[in-house]
């Protein structure tokens, strides 16, 4: 059963005070949101925040303003412009859709909830996204901030992620027939600017009066959350060997798995479940130098990683990776840390670095 009518006071709320965001089509507008920004926009915002996705989706849309442009471009290219933004799983089935909604679809994303699932790597978070922002299709739209925006609103406090399905129901009820793409953002935006992790700011919500957590006095301490277990720490080793005319000996990581698919320093066996720095030996044999080490947090591990890093020794064959230009945008994040180690000189003796 429907709950509407609290959907009007914060539809008027997100008329006078919606985000600008450059995917977003502004309340009020003719125009209809470009399917194609709002799903690259949710696929990036995927475990990362709306500040460090602004610039990556500018360059994006920039070099490939359209579905069709992102389908026809190479691997290495949208991997590279990927690199920093983490999961690189999503940017691997970024591509995978992109060709698909042009192979199978002419180009055009498909408009109903149920046809988007259909697509690689659209989840139930992104196809109801899609369908509600860019079709206006009243589909149920659930991510971070619509579950803490329920959860207070209605008081649930069995913990998270026992808390899903009550909370997809609270949020189906309240979901408008009228205006349900709007209404998706306004749900998110009072998530992101009033409803907040902490300090909610109450006293300007349009929905204070109805929020039975409010009421109760316990809105700041929902959504109840289950303790997260304490995350293992793995270590290992890379080397790094710079050629003479200064190319670098790289290789490519496997499509799946831990950045899969982009360039990675040859190293140890730390990307593989239980892994101790065993299961790789170094490419050649050289006069190597410890740079020290960089360490890295993926979703479910800490990892520790020593850099050793050498000059190519004159006449020397590595036995892994292959060499070849660089300038340290087309690694992954964790591995442009050990490159910096490498490029950077350290700081003088006795000053500790940044």
């Amino acid at each position: 059963m429907r709950d509407e009518n609290l959907s009007r006071p914060l539809l008027d709320w997100y008329d006078r005070h919606a985000r600008d965001l450059p995917w977003r089509i502004p309340p009020g507008s003719d125009v209809r949101p470009d399917p194609y920004r709002i799903w690259l926009s949710e696929v990036m915002l995927q475990q990362t925040t709306v500040a460090a996705v602004r610039a990556y989706f500018a360059r994006f849309t920039t070099r490939w303003p359209t579905v069709a442009d992102l389908a026809a471009a190479e691997d290495a290219e949208v991997m590279a412009e990927w690199a920093g933004l983490g999961y690189y799983a999503r940017a691997r089935n970024l591509l995978a859709c992109a060709r698909t909604v042009v192979a199978d679809h002419g180009g055009a994303f498909p408009g109903t909830e149920a046809q988007l699932r259909a697509l690689p790597g659209i989840g139930p978070y992104t196809a109801a996204a899609i369908a509600a922002i860019a079709f206006d299709e009243p589909a149920v739209v659930i991510d971070g901030n619509v579950d803490r925006v329920m959860a207070r609103l209605r008081a649930i406090d069995t913990p998270l992620p026992a808390a899903k399905p009550e909370i997809a129901r609270a949020a189906a009820a309240l979901t408008p027939a009228d205006r349900p793409g709007d209404y998706a953002q306004a749900v998110m935006d009072l998530g992101a600017t009033i409803c907040t992790p902490r300090a909610p700011a109450c006293g300007i919500c349009p929905w204070m009066a109805p929020c039975d957590g409010r009421a109760r006095g316990i809105a700041a301490d929902l959504p109840r959350k289950t303790a997260k277990t304490t995350k293992p720490t793995r270590s290992g080793t890379v080397w790094l060997v710079r050629h003479p005319d200064g190319r670098w000996l790289v290789e490519d990581r496997p499509a799946r798995g831990l950045l899969g698919g982009m360039w990675g320093w040859p190293g140890t066996g730390w990307d593989v479940a239980g892994g101790t720095g065993a299961g790789g030996d170094a490419p050649l044999t050289a006069d190597w130098r410890d740079l020290g080490t960089v360490r890295h947090t993926f979703s479910h591990f800490h990892l520790s990683l020593r850099v050793l890093f050498a000059p190519l020794p004159a006449g020397a064959n590595p036995e892994r990776g292959s060499f070849r230009p660089l300038t340290g945008r087309e690694l992954p994040t964790l591995m442009r840390k050990a490159h910096a180690l490498a490029v950077e000189p350290p700081p003088p003796s006795g000053i500790d670095g940044p």
